[in-house]
């Protein structure tokens, strides 16, 4: 994969903490939107879900799930030409007595700090979408499917 692209992805991953979450439900697929942090290899991703939400209630369902991640629209120009990634993969709940967890909690307060309270509720639960293809449209006419390698090549990029 090129620089460019890498560098794209990594912008993403890195300078973005919303996206559009897509899961399966019984009557099809469903999205919403959820905070996330990358992890520093990018082969995961750490969402912060509530049991009480439709999404969480799906993925206990059928762990496959997608999150697409936008650059932020400006209002000017094509929307087209924004930069987009989609990972795909499975979910998996980090329990809170395994080692992991405190590690991807503060990983996740430290890009995200306001979530502290939420750590706090009971129906609250910390999630691994680990990664296994993803696509990035670097703008319009400019797409390419990637593996998890590419995620690695990506997060080994010096920050800009």
């Amino acid at each position: 994969m090129k620089d460019p692209d890498l560098r794209l992805i990594f912008n993403l991953l890195t300078g973005v903490r919303w996206a559009a979450l897509a899961t399966l439900s019984e009557q099809g697929p469903e999205a919403s939107h959820v905070a996330f942090v990358a992890e520093p290899d990018f082969s995961g991703v750490l969402l912060h879900l509530s049991g009480l939400a439709a999404h969480t209630r799906n993925l206990g369902n059928d762990p496959r799930a997608s999150l697409a991640i936008g650059e932020a629209d400006c209002e000017m120009g094509d929307p087209q030409t924004l930069a987009r990634l989609s990972l795909h993969g499975r979910i998996e709940k980090l329990p809170r007595d395994q080692a992991a967890y405190g590690l991807a909690r503060k990983r996740y307060l430290a890009r995200i700090p306001t979530a502290e309270a939420l750590f706090g509720f009971s129906d609250f639960k910390l999630f691994r979408l680990v990664v296994e293809r993803g696509r990035l449209v670097g703008g319009f006419g400019r797409a390419r499917d990637f593996s998890p390698q590419a995620l690695r090549e990506a997060a080994s990029l010096p920050a800009k």
